[in-house]
């Protein structure tokens, strides 16, 4: 029932917007996902090594999680304060610089807000209004739709500076899939979710062994199966080849991009998961279109 919504919501502008906002505001936080999780997996593995090797504890160092410590400039260490803070806004108003050393603020920073801003608020008025009005069902879908490209954003990001892909997202936003599907949000059902979580997996893997086996190297890590797997959870086992057929052909595309441009060497190892991540997010909006494009017959 639409009672049970904000009357100011249901507008699709005000809706939309506020979409939009919000994004803005998560995007802010994904940056310090982006760059803090990696140090923090960093942290802890030593820290577990030291543990297996029965080696003296290192030495205490600072609390550092997503909260702790407040974000602060790299050149003059000074705190950034809550109105130099606010996402893509204060950078233009600061001129792209630190207010203090004016040491020039990384230009993916309000990137990665604007483009979660952008996709949020994309999301907000793709399925909110999907079928012309705001419901609840609708409204579940859009916001699982923008947690689903918080995460991938995230992920790509991450697996672009650091050839990661930590557990701790992969693994949840594959649960979260799985559960959605229960309820009917994403994948068609749960059998669907559950039959693409598995294909994705194993799907990957073979290839990484088979590459393995001919080649004597790894092609891949772990973390692609994971993430496949996730991205089937979300949209069903109909969905992979798709999938893979186009994380492949954005993949080829970027990789001669960068390879041509001096970005990457030809020996330098490209991760895969942000071309995962990039046909996910195209996947999610306009799945349906592709597969019939792709196999008009409906095979796909």
């Amino acid at each position: 029932m639409t009672t049970a919504i904000p009357s100011a919501l249901l507008d699709p502008i005000w809706f939309t917007a506020a979409m939009g906002f919000f994004g803005l505001l998560v995007g802010s936080f994904l940056n310090v996902v982006i760059f803090r999780l990696p140090v923090m997996m960093d942290r802890e593995w030593r820290t577990e090594c030291r543990l297996l090797l029965d080696m003296e504890p290192g030495q205490t160092e600072a609390a550092f999680n997503l909260l702790k410590p407040r974000s602060c400039c790299p050149g003059c260490k000074s705190q950034i304060s809550a109105f130099d803070n606010v996402p893509v806004f204060s950078f233009l108003l600061l001129g792209g610089k630190c207010r203090n050393c004016r040491r020039p603020i990384p230009l993916r920073y309000p990137l990665v807000e604007f483009a979660t801003g952008c996709v949020t608020a994309y999301a907000g008025w793709y399925f909110g209004f999907f079928d012309g009005q705001l419901t609840p069902d609708s409204l579940l879908r859009a916001v699982a739709a923008a947690v689903f490209s918080w995460y991938l954003i995230a992920l790509a990001l991450i697996d672009y500076d650091t050839q990661l892909l930590p557990d701790s997202m992969t693994m949840p936003l594959l649960w979260i899939g799985i559960t959605l599907s229960f309820f009917g949000v994403f994948a068609a059902d749960l059998d669907t979710a559950v039959i693409g979580a598995i294909a994705g997996y194993l799907s990957l893997w073979s290839v990484y062994w088979a590459f393995k086996l001919i080649t004597g190297k790894e092609g891949m890590g772990y973390g692609d199966f994971k993430l496949l797997a996730a991205l089937a959870a979300w949209l069903g086992w109909q969905a992979l080849p798709a999938l893979i057929l186009l994380s492949s052909l954005v993949g080829a595309v970027i990789g001669i991009t960068l390879m041509a441009t001096g970005a990457r060497r030809r020996d330098e190892a490209i991760p895969f998961g942000p071309y995962l991540a990039l046909a996910g997010i195209i996947m999610m909006f306009y799945g349906d279109s592709l597969r019939h494009l792709l196999s008009p017959s409906g095979v796909l």
